[in-house]
């Protein structure tokens, strides 16, 4: 298993979280978010950035979900960073934001690196978050 760093994980560094894709189930993934970051000893501020970007991807899929979908959650822990990748099916013919998108704007600003991919079907946003050197 290889996360967006690059760097192989393990099977237990990874969590898979797979709820209806409807906003009222979003706070089970802030919550999972928050608590893996806690894990991994990132600052308060840190957690709260990544449960907002967390959030704003999940809202740009939401968007584009086909009925009744399910959204996948995976989170990737390794020893100074949390992935976090969120995918949905889309409805045909549906795009992600632009990059040069607001929402795009707040994914870079909150995270180390973000990224999405399309295809078959299926959209997929990938957020990178290390933890600030000096704990």
């Amino acid at each position: 298993m290889t996360q967006l760093t690059g760097q192989p994980t393990t099977d237990d560094d990874v969590v898979h979280l797979t709820v209806p894709a409807d906003g009222a189930y979003l706070g089970v993934l802030r919550t999972a978010t928050a608590g893996l970051a806690a894990r991994l000893q990132f600052a308060l501020d840190e957690i709260e950035d990544l449960r907002i970007a967390v959030d704003e991807a999940c809202a740009m899929l939401l968007a584009i979900a086909t009925r009744n979908a399910e959204l996948e959650c995976r989170f990737a822990v390794t020893e100074d960073a949390l992935t976090v990748e969120v995918t949905v099916p889309t409805v045909r013919g549906a795009t992600l934001p632009a990059e040069s998108s607001f929402a795009w704007k707040v994914l870079t600003a909150l995270t180390t690196a973000a990224s999405a991919r399309a295809a078959d079907g299926r959209a997929t946003i990938s957020l990178l978050t290390r933890r600030a050197s000096g704990f």
